[in-house]
């Protein structure tokens, strides 16, 4: 039996999905120029790993079931993700402006990886 979902802010869960899609969409196309195998290969970790991993309670529909930690681990990559990319991207004051939104994203996040990290 699964725990329990806990519901998210509103706010927490855009932001977070908003710094994955610059991560999704500008990694690929940063690093296309330069490798191709690449490109495709960092949406496959952004995008497809987190599909299959998730930690039960935390999503509907476990796929394969993972600690909390690596759900931490996940959504700092796709953060880390978005700051890359609009680092390589985009010009300085947009990947400040990135880089702050990711860092606001870790605070809204703690709860979550509070409860995530307490299993």
């Amino acid at each position: 039996m699964e725990k329990q979902q806990h519901a998210e802010p509103w706010y927490a869960t855009a932001l977070r999905a908003g710094l994955e899609l610059v991560g999704w969409i500008g990694l690929p196309i940063a690093l296309w120029p330069h490798s191709v195998l690449l490109a495709i290969g960092v949406d496959v970790l952004l995008i497809g790993v987190p599909a299959l991993l998730q930690t039960p309670g935390d999503k509907p529909g476990t796929v394969v079931a993972v600690p909390g930690w690596v759900t931490v681990l996940m959504v700092l990559a796709e953060l880390a993700g978005a700051v890359a990319a609009a680092r390589l991207l985009f010009p300085g004051w947009a990947a400040v402006l990135v880089t702050l939104l990711a860092l606001a994203c870790c605070g809204t996040e703690l709860p979550r990886w509070r409860r995530l990290l307490s299993r």
